[in-house]
C-alpha cells in the first residue's frame, strides 16, 4: 500500500503547525532570556538595613552576576555592636528543568539554607524551607517587597511548632557601594 500523497492543504497546515510551534518556542525564549529579571534590580547594587528589633544590627547586601551571568550572587555581612560579624552568601540559580529559580544561602556559622523563589505581587517570596545549623534545623520564610527604586522591606518569619512567628524585618536602603 502505497502512503497517502500530502496535499498542498496538508503542506500549508503542516507549514502552519511547525511555523505556530517555533513561535511558541521564540517566544519562551524571550520570557526566560533572563530568568533572574525577579532580581534586576537588585543586581549590581548594595542594600543596608538596620534590624527594626535591634537599632545595633545592620545587615548589608550586594549582588553582582557571577560566571558570565549563569548565576547571581548576594553577599552579605550582619553588623552588631559588640560581637564579631557574621557573613553569609546566597547563589541563585535557575533550574530549567523544574522551571523555577532556586538559591543556596550558606554562612559563617555554619548553616544554610536551600529553597526557591517566587514572585507575587511584585515581591519576591522565599517559601518555607529548612534552615539547617549544627544543632537542628527551622522552617523560616520571607517577603522581600520593593519600596520605591532605592529601597526594599524584608519581613522573615520562623515557624514554632504549627504557627509562624516574627523574626526580623528590615528597610533596605541601596547603598553608594559597589558590589565585590
Amino acid at each position: 500500500m502505497k502512503p497517502a500523497a500530502l496535499t498542498t492543504r496538508g503542506v500549508f497546515a503542516l507549514v502552519a503547525m511547525v511555523v505556530a510551534a517555533a513561535t511558541v518556542r521564540a517566544t519562551d525564549a524571550a520570557a526566560a532570556a533572563d530568568p533572574y529579571q525577579p532580581l534586576a534590580f537588585l543586581i549590581g547594587h548594595c542594600w543596608k538595613g538596620t534590624n527594626a528589633g535591634d537599632a545595633r544590627m545592620t545587615d548589608e547586601h550586594c549582588f553582582s552576576r557571577i560566571y558570565g551571568g549563569k548565576f547571581v550572587r548576594d553577599e552579605h555581612v550582619v553588623h552588631r555592636d559588640g560581637r564579631p560579624d557574621a557573613f553569609g552568601e546566597s547563589i541563585y540559580v535557575w533550574d530549567p528543568a523544574a522551571g523555577r529559580l532556586e538559591y543556596l544561602y550558606i554562612e559563617s556559622a555554619g548553616g544554610f539554607l536551600r529553597g526557591n523563589v517566587t514572585v507575587e505581587e511584585g515581591a519576591l517570596v522565599f517559601p518555607a524551607a529548612g534552615f539547617v545549623e549544627s544543632d537542628g534545623s527551622t522552617n523560616v520564610r520571607s517577603r522581600w517587597q520593593r519600596a520605591g527604586d532605592d529601597a526594599y522591606d524584608v519581613v522573615t518569619e520562623f515557624q514554632v511548632q504549627d504557627r509562624w512567628v516574627p523574626g526580623f524585618s528590615l528597610h533596605m536602603q541601596r547603598t553608594q557601594s559597589a558590589p565585590p
